[in-house]
């Protein structure tokens, strides 16, 4: 395992840690002032999401880049199935082109994909997940002609019904295998597969598909499963064990902390969350 203790400069920012995701949330800071203050602290990269970027991606990208920080990675395709998915398969299929060419025009090399939650009318995730994989195979194309690698992440199994109907690693990569796409591959967040005894075996599985590492952790006392995560140490997730899997499958990339936090961590000063990631990255990942 990569050792942090001295060298942060693989830590990444996912900028939902500061409240960017959901309107109204956190202290507003643009995107410049993100990227200053992560280069400030010797950050190693920063992922934005889409709301943020707006019609400025290659201005953002650049500035990143020529800051140190480049943008390493956008969230998120539209959902591509499910009752939040756009309506109708031609609008999803419209926004999932427009998110890559976004990913391509920051020079980021990842667009992570969360799926969608079960199709109206359905029941199960079978049906939803052919359609996933559908629409996947469909993009993934050109994407590969854009420079941009397509990561789905899995998300925990309480959001099966309507965020996501990929729950497992596992599926993730039955996915990857069924469209045999090289720029195809998963984001393992470690909110999402902490619990997952069979993570390891999958992670093994995965080698060279892990396209991204998410930091965070898991509150015993979970008062929200969307906006109630943990700062990493404050929860139950084996941190390291996980991280060695993950790097004993092959992965050196970023390790990107995405905190969503409405009652605890959005509410205080960007700066003082930005130093806290640091410490708790070099002592405890």
């Amino acid at each position: 395992m990569r050792d942090f203790t001295t060298d942060h400069s693989a830590l990444a920012l996912n900028t939902a840690s500061l409240g960017h995701n959901l309107e109204g949330h956190g202290a507003g800071w643009s995107p410049e002032r993100v990227i200053d203050a992560c280069a400030e602290r010797g950050f190693g990269g920063i992922v934005f999401w889409r709301r943020e970027i707006g019609s400025r991606a290659a201005q953002i990208g650049a500035r990143a880049l020529a800051a140190g920080v480049p943008v390493v990675g956008l969230c998120r395709a539209p959902f591509l199935v499910g009752p939040l998915a756009p309506a109708g398969r031609a609008a999803v299929m419209d926004e999932f082109q427009a998110a890559i060419d976004m990913t391509a025009d920051l020079q980021a090399p990842v667009l992570t994909i969360v799926v969608g939650g079960v199709e109206p009318g359905s029941k199960g995730v079978t049906e939803s997940l052919k359609r996933v994989t559908e629409r996947v195979a469909e993009a993934a194309p050109y994407a590969a002609a854009r420079g941009v690698k397509l990561a789905l992440e899995p998300l925990n199994p309480v959001y099966a019904g309507n965020r996501s109907c990929l729950t497992t690693t596992r599926d993730a990569l039955d996915i990857c295998d069924a469209i045999a796409a090289p720029n195809l591959g998963v984001a393992i967040d470690v909110y999402h597969v902490w619990w997952d005894c069979d993570l390891p075996r999958q992670l093994a599985r995965a080698g060279q598909r892990i396209f991204g590492y998410h930091l965070c952790d898991w509150l015993a006392e979970t008062a929200d499963v969307l906006l109630d995560r943990g700062m990493m140490g404050d929860g139950v997730a084996d941190l390291r064990a996980i991280r060695a899997g993950v790097e004993g499958a092959g992965y050196a990339g970023p390790c990107e902390v995405e905190v969503f936090s409405a009652q605890n961590w959005w509410r205080r000063d960007p700066a003082e969350v930005l130093d806290t990631m640091v410490a708790r990255f070099r002592s405890l990942c």
